[in-house]
């Protein structure tokens, strides 16, 4: 796949939305405009990124079908290699993605296609680094700084201390069982829904 492709921030939600089950592209661009109106979706974006993820075997189309009236359209599905790779991009976004970042957003939507213990461990790694990042983000600056030309820091700092705090409280929920969580199957895509 071209890099521009694989970096594409609709890659992980289109593999997403295929582990949910197999569609065709204005399907697909339509569910992400819904779930996700943050981001900028068009059908043309959406057809491309699929006839690249296609040529990197995460993803195969069948052959068009016909609907009533409509057109023809090609359904695609994700792969076995798709899910894998899918699996890989949700677990680096949880675990590697700066604070407060669409990407993290992006990967914890789909956090369910990890095993239980496996997300709760990845989260808890998240908070732990935060931690880091805020311990120095609440180290007093050096000499007399005032207030109003660091207002960004307590901004960030709030922001940092918020993302831990729900992480941890996630983390608690899901070791308590107290979100159910999708029974995971590595025999085929699709057999474990984020």
């Amino acid at each position: 796949m071209p890099l521009n492709a694989s970096r594409n921030s609709l890659v992980l939600p289109i593999l997403g939305l295929l582990v949910e089950q197999p569609a065709h592209g204005y399907d697909i661009t339509t569910r992400l405009r819904e779930r996700y109106g943050h981001l900028s979706v068009t059908r043309s974006t959406v057809t491309s990124l699929l006839k690249a993820l296609e040529r990197a075997g995460l993803v195969s189309s069948r052959l068009p079908e016909r609907v009533g009236n409509r057109p023809p359209r090609t359904a695609y599905e994700l792969t076995a290699a798709g899910l894998a790779d899918f699996r890989l991009k949700v677990e680096a976004g949880v675990r590697d993605t700066p604070a407060a970042s669409v990407d993290f957003v992006m990967a914890v939507a789909y956090v369910g296609v990890l095993a239980i213990d496996q997300a709760a461990s990845i989260l808890l790694g998240r908070a732990d680094r935060l931690d880091q990042e805020l311990a120095v983000l609440s180290e007093p600056p050096d000499g007399d700084v005032l207030e109003v030309h660091m207002l960004e820091v307590a901004y960030w700092r709030t922001i940092v201390a918020a993302e831990i705090s729900w992480i941890r409280n996630l983390v608690r929920r899901i070791r308590s069982h107290e979100i159910g969580w999708p029974t995971q199957r590595t025999d085929q895509p699709g057999s474990a829904e984020a």
